[in-house]
């Protein structure tokens, strides 16, 4: 759905109505089979919850009146028009009541103070499960476009992973909107018609429902290609003349040929392409519009599977067939349920495209699921087979719970790369037939097949051939995945793989596995260090935690998986761990007194009290001093001042340094960051470790995010190892500690990031 102000809609707070008991006067234009619905409607049956399918279509369709009475859309006319053709939609796919009532009421819990409550009171729970599934998430503000784009997808998707026909609903007020797009802005015509070529058209196809799927594919590019839609428009309407004499020729041969061979009662039309159709084509092949033959297509709907090989035979005899153009989706259909033979020939003179299908086909050709879906009393799927046709909808909602906290933008991409699939079809051993995407591997069907599958293949055999695992895998290859219990995922596997899936689950265990290795790295450190007597206790202990706290890490592993990797030293842990020990047995000693405690804080209150607007760091008035590049501290830290020996000045440290922790006591001298200072816009060198999943564009995509956030980059240096993983050290130019730790939170959530750290210039 569209939001209100995209809809053009007005809303108006109207009360709740009172159940209607007959028929109206609507004062709009309904259709038949609606208007047929009011008048059949007893007297008092809107009393209670309705049974009858006539009383559910009237009562639901009254309700949605009255609650929308007063609200029009962006054209001026009255938003109850939208609804009713929303369910004249649904009902021509061959909806059921309860499909076509959600049609009335999609908008009502949105747009008006009903709540699904009331809905379930009114008009059953079926009802209110398919209206709640339809209805964005209101009430609910997103940071931008593509966050609200992505959680409307991920609220849609599990929706269908419970109810199917919800999408039905969905898709049909899709293309409503659609077709009255014009009256919206140009600027909202051009996003939602990217969004319904994008995401709703691939969905239509991928449900089987094509006469969503070719509108949809033509509304959008109506908006998006304006003149490149009025050229073919004007092309196809042309040659539309000569175009219809050939076909009614070639059709009257066919027929008569079929007649003559015994298959009785075939039907043979000759169909036109749809516009977006013919474009992608051209677009394809790089071809001009007189170089596109086949813009008109053939159809042959047949009685029986038999008689569709039949007619194919005769098809082949009458014409000369094109060679590679042959595809059987009777024998091997397609995911989302779609029967055909589909060919091509040369008739006079012409390319031609044919497909030969039977009836029962041809309606789940044109309605999809809709066609077959079957439902048990409480609204469940009737038939296991029905609803395996469909996962690939549950995939995607498990990879998106998988992926919980990623860019948004990596999920939207991975949907419509899932979507838009050319499929290849191969065999299990025992026979089952899966469908991949085109170019798929082993290493894909492995995924597709389980995540341990996948996580343990060691080899492949194709066709009881061993080969290699970068094989792509052809229609009708037999495959069988040879594991090992100490076989893992290589990173190079990334550089073939095809699927989402599989790319996602090897990113996946090698983060997993790649933290384990590093944690253990980092235990063995703190072993050789500490010595391995009490290091169990002492990594548990409060000491531990306050040092994980200042190094910024949320718990001990963390710790010891930066110690592993680099993105703390040795030095810092155990300096930071001595000290927090000390402190400890600080606390157990006795209290000071007043009088030393206040000695002591007038040893340290010798810094400048005047105007120091000008100065960035109090205490050093006068003085030389650079920044230290062991820990480049940023304003907002805690510092010291170092006294080099050798008349080479002062060196300012962050108070956690492990150098600082090296220097007398003597040398030190306290200083501070002057909150006051007039140079707000000077920037700091700080240097960042980040390792990396070693890809083309990696490092772009990370320089476009520090980019995005003006920040600049002073250096960077990347080392890559084969088969391990890339490590960039980049310098950045930084004003705060603030900006350092929202800087290092964006690229850690970037998809291929494993570890990030902030080091010394020159570590």
């Amino acid at each position: 759905m569209l939001e209100a102000a995209d809809r053009g809609v007005c809303i108006a707070t109207a009360p709740l109505p009172e159940k209607s008991c007959g028929p109206c006067n609507y004062n709009i234009p309904l259709p038949e089979w609606l208007e047929h619905c009011l008048a059949n409607v007893p007297a008092g049956r809107g009393d209670s919850c309705p049974t009858d399918p006539e009383a559910l279509l009237a009562l639901s369709f009254d309700f949605a009146y009255q609650l929308h009475s007063g609200q029009v859309r962006a054209s001026g006319e009255p938003y109850i028009i939208h609804p009713v053709a929303v369910a004249d939609l649904l009902r021509d796919i061959g909806g059921s009541a309860a499909v076509i009532a959600a049609g009335f009421l999609h908008d009502v819990v949105e747009d008006t103070g009903v709540t699904p409550n009331e809905i379930e009171a009114r008009f059953g729970a079926e009802v209110r499960g398919l209206v709640e599934g339809v209805t964005k998430l209101g009430g609910i503000h997103f940071t931008n476009r593509t966050e609200a784009q992505a959680e409307n997808l991920r609220k849609m998707f599990l929706a269908m992973a419970s109810d199917i026909r919800v999408v039905l609903v969905k898709l049909a007020d899709r293309l409503h909107n659609m077709r009255t797009l014009g009256a919206l802005q140009p600027d909202k015509q051009v996003r939602i018609a990217t969004e319904t070529r994008d995401i709703y058209a691939p969905l239509a196809n991928r449900l089987g429902i094509g006469r969503f799927k070719w509108e949809l594919e033509d509304l959008a590019f109506k908006v998006l290609e304006p003149l490149s839609f009025r050229e073919i428009q004007q092309e196809v309407a042309s040659k539309r003349s000569d175009r219809e004499d050939r076909l009614a020729t070639t059709v009257q041969l066919l027929k008569s040929r079929l007649d003559a061979a015994g298959i009785k009662g075939c039907d043979v039309v000759g169909r036109p392409k749809h516009l977006y159709g013919i474009w992608s084509k051209m677009q394809r092949q790089q071809k001009a519009f007189h170089e596109i033959y086949d813009v008109a297509a053939l159809r042959i709907v047949t009685s029986s599977v038999e008689n569709c090989y039949r007619a194919l035979a005769v098809l082949h005899d009458t014409f000369r067939p094109i060679p590679g153009r042959f595809k059987d989706y009777i024998g091997l259909p397609k995911p989302n349920g779609y029967q055909s033979l589909h060919t091509a020939v040369i008739g006079r003179h012409r390319p031609i495209e044919v497909q030969i299908r039977t009836a029962d086909m041809h309606h789940v050709a044109e309605y999809g699921i809709a066609a077959h879906w079957k439902y048990k009393e409480g609204g469940s799927p009737a038939d296991g087979d029905e609803m395996a046709r469909f996962n690939w909808l549950r995939q995607l909602v498990d990879w998106q719970k998988e992926a919980a906290g990623e860019d948004h933008n990596d999920y939207l991409k991975s949907i419509k790369e899932d979507l838009f699939d050319e499929e290849v079809f191969v065999f299990t051993p025992k026979g089952d037939v899966v469908g991949l995407r085109k170019g798929s591997t082993a290493v894909d069907f492995a995924y597709h097949i389980h995540s341990e599958v996948g996580n343990h293949c060691q080899g492949v055999r194709i066709n009881d051939r061993l080969c290699n695992l970068t094989t792509p895998l052809q229609n009708g290859d037999f495959v069988q995945i040879v594991t090992s219990k100490n076989a893992h995922p290589s990173l190079d596997w990334l550089n073939f793989v095809a699927t989402p899936t599989a790319r996602e689950r090897i990113r996946q265990w090698y983060k997993r596995s790649h933290r384990d290795q590093n944690i253990l790295r980092g235990k063995e450190i703190l072993e050789r260090e500490l010595g391995r007597d009490g290091l169990e206790s002492l990594l548990h202990g409060e000491a531990m935690a306050r040092v994980t706290k200042r190094c910024n890490l949320a718990n001990v592993d963390d710790l010891l998986a930066a110690l592993g990797f680099g993105g703390v030293t040795q030095h810092q842990v155990t300096n930071r761990l001595r000290e927090e020990l000390r402190l400890q047995e600080a606390a157990a000693a006795p209290e000071v007194s007043n009088e030393e405690l206040a000695k002591s804080l007038s040893e340290h209150s010798d810094l400048p009290s005047g105007s120091t607007n000008g100065i960035p760091i109090l205490g050093l008035e006068g003085l030389e001093y650079r920044l230290g590049g062991c820990c480049c501290p940023l304003p907002g830290e805690v510092i010291m001042g170092a006294v080099a020996l050798g008349n080479h000045g002062i060196t300012i440290h962050r108070q956690d340094c492990s150098n600082l922790a090296q220097t007398p006591a003597e040398r030190r001298l306290p200083v501070r960051w002057n909150p006051n200072s007039s140079e707000h816009r000077r920037t700091y060198p700080t240097q960042l470790r980040i390792e990396v999943l070693d890809r083309v564009g990696i490092l772009k995509d990370i320089l476009t995010q520090l980019s995005d956030s003006r920040i600049n980059v002073s250096d960077a240096r990347v080392r890559t190892a084969f088969s391990k993983p890339a490590r960039i050290d980049l310098r950045i130019e930084l004003s705060s500690c603030s900006q350092l730790q929202t800087t290092i939170g964006q690229i850690r959530s970037m998809a291929d990031v494993l570890d990030i750290a902030r080091t010394g210039i020159g570590a």
